[in-house]
């Protein structure tokens, strides 16, 4: 399975591959303590073992409450096992059941959770891409690659650039050594 690199820059050398953001990118889950932050997958994990600990205990207990009931000639006795045996074996069955499904809930819950951190991801990629080939003019220039200023201003700013964007008297800068480069957007 390939990751992407969670850095939030892309960068623009030519023959280099983007680095694009993450939906909802956390710290790997590597290392000495891989279940600390996730705590679906502990909830997981503690749901399965409980339940896989409960449901045999409770048939065992349901076996020794049949062999105490079928051994004895009494039937207080009996009753005694029927209670203490079959009751309580049968509501650790039960809880042990429960716990399971509820692992298998938790499960389906984290596989819903990565799918959709996945289809953001592709969505961002999808997003990129297509803003990228939406700014590319008819004879392959890459019109946000483009410097630019603002009305009469000093600073020479990429056309995309976050400070500028959203203006309406942009126009192209040429080649005037006298514009600073805009920090924010670095042309």
């Amino acid at each position: 399975m390939t990751t992407l690199p969670t850095t939030s820059q892309p960068t623009s050398l030519p023959g280099t591959r983007a680095a694009l953001p993450r939906a909802g990118a956390r710290p790997s889950s590597g290392g000495a303590a891989p279940l600390k932050n996730n705590h679906y997958q502990l909830l997981q994990i503690v749901l399965f073992w409980a339940g896989a600990i409960l449901l045999p205990l409770g048939l065992v207990v349901i076996v020794l409450g049949w062999y105490g009931a079928a051994n004895t000639p009494y039937q207080y006795d009996q009753l005694s096992y029927l209670v203490s045996g079959g009751l309580l074996g049968l509501g650790l069955t039960f809880v042990g059941g429960f716990l399971y499904f509820g692992a298998w809930l938790a499960r389906i819950a984290d596989d819903g959770r990565q799918s959709s951190k996945r289809l953001a991801d592709t969505l961002l990629v999808l997003a990129d891409v297509t803003s990228r080939s939406a700014a590319i003019n008819d004879q392959g220039v890459d019109l946000a690659a483009v410097p630019v200023t603002a009305g009469e201003g000093t600073t020479l700013h990429r056309r995309d650039c976050a400070l500028v964007a959203h203006r309406d008297d942009l126009r192209a800068a040429g080649d005037n050594p006298d514009l600073t480069p805009c920090r924010v957007c670095r042309p």
